[in-house]
């Protein structure tokens, strides 16, 4: 794109060594379409482990429900955030032309916006941060304490103790590929998250020019929240992690099925936080369109209705006759309308279609943790009960 000689890259936050890797095998095109490596990498390693574990006779142990936190990492997590980088690099891509199409972004703020999108390209896809995630999802057990997740399946310390503290085929497989993979592609993506919401903080300092009337109710921006709502795969894959770990405590009578009540609370701030969380650094400017707009808008308006009243109210010579189809009339119909945009514009780009999407991903996955404490089979006999009234 080229206006005033300043040349707007696109924002592609999503590549890497992984990535170019996938094109080479055939399994990543038309650029994010990435959704095959995800299901490629998770389910080979999967295969993997479970071969190896009924070559040596414990394929019982590893399909137990105790361990079900191995298995959602690799078979729905790791699929997820690939997923998800489909869904919504294309959508953060089409959030910059939209800015730009519709002038949000003034000439003179090109020049920073073109910057800040060439600079959080550059960490996007440095080299240097996939090295550093590298080396702490694999090089173990030096950095456990920062990266470790909860659950049996989530560090090595409980694997180890599961193994009667020796590494077998299974476990070793599990510690020095699967595990590690999938702390590589967690950090990866919050890195990813980090450097978008760096992005939406620049662009918040930015001029931006914002109209009170837009049709979005949040002044141009209302295309953001379009945005988030394909991070909805992301939030399933970290609910889905603490879900599996959840379960397994709960299936070893660790964990009480009661700590969900407060935990669960707990994760939706924090996926929150995440996804929500960045769409508050536009509250000012916002704030600041909407006063504007109330005190122009009404401004005009005042000007218009007294015009409005001294000609068809006040004007003796005005007669019904003479105000029938005027579109004076409709223009004051359309100045109400407009005065109601508004008054209701929100102060922040998003409503509640977004926090209901986002809390959704987040309860799915524990939905199936009620029947580890009320066996479908009681569900089903409650409820007909309760129908039937026997």
């Amino acid at each position: 794109m080229m206006s005033e000689n300043v040349q707007i890259p696109e924002l592609s936050l999503f590549g890497g060594p992984l990535h170019r890797l996938g094109v080479r095998l055939g399994l990543v095109r038309g650029g994010a379409g990435n959704l095959r490596l995800g299901l490629v990498l998770g389910l080979a390693a999967w295969i993997i482990l479970l071969v190896t574990a009924l070559f040596q006779g414990q394929g019982a142990k590893v399909l137990s429900l105790a361990i079900i936190g191995l298995h959602v990492r690799l078979l729905v997590v790791i699929p997820l955030f690939f997923a998800c980088e489909s869904f919504v690099a294309p959508r953060m891509a089409e959030f910059v032309r939209n800015i730009l199409g519709s002038g949000i972004v003034p000439e003179d703020e090109l020049p920073d916006l073109a910057s800040d999108i060439r600079r959080v390209g550059r960490l996007a896809h440095s080299r240097l941060a996939e090295v550093l995630f590298f080396l702490l999802a694999f090089a173990y057990p030096v950095f456990e304490s920062a990266v470790g997740m909860p659950g049996r399946t989530g560090n090595w310390a409980s694997i180890l103790a599961q193994s009667g503290g020796k590494l077998t085929l299974v476990s070793a497989w599990y510690l020095m590929f699967c595990l590690p993979l999938f702390r590589f592609l967690l950090l990866r993506w919050l890195w990813r998250l980090g450097l978008w919401s760096h992005f939406l903080r620049c662009l918040s300092k930015l001029k931006l020019r914002l109209v009170p009337t837009h049709s979005d109710g949040a002044g141009g921006l209302g295309y953001l929240e379009v945005v988030q709502e394909h991070f909805t795969p992301l939030a399933l894959a970290i609910s889905a992690v603490f879900a599996a770990s959840f379960a397994e405590g709960i299936f070893l009578k660790t964990t009480p099925f009661e700590a969900l009540y407060r935990m669960v609370p707990a994760i939706l701030l924090l996926v929150a936080g995440l996804f929500i969380g960045p769409l508050l650094f536009f509250i000012r400017q916002l704030w600041n369109c909407r006063a504007t707009g109330l005190d122009e808008y009404m401004a005009m308006a005042a000007r218009y209705v007294q015009a409005f009243d001294h000609r068809w109210i006040r004007d003796k010579d005005a007669s019904g006759e003479s105000q029938l189809g005027t579109p004076d009339m409709q223009s004051l119909a359309d100045l109400t309308n407009s005065m109601n945009v508004v008054r209701n514009m929100r102060l922040v780009p998003f409503g509640r279609r977004l926090v209901i999407e986002i809390a959704a991903g987040v309860i799915l996955p524990m939905l199936p943790l009620v029947l580890l404490k009320f066996p479908l089979d009681e569900i089903v006999v409650h409820l007909l009960r309760t129908l039937t009234g026997f």
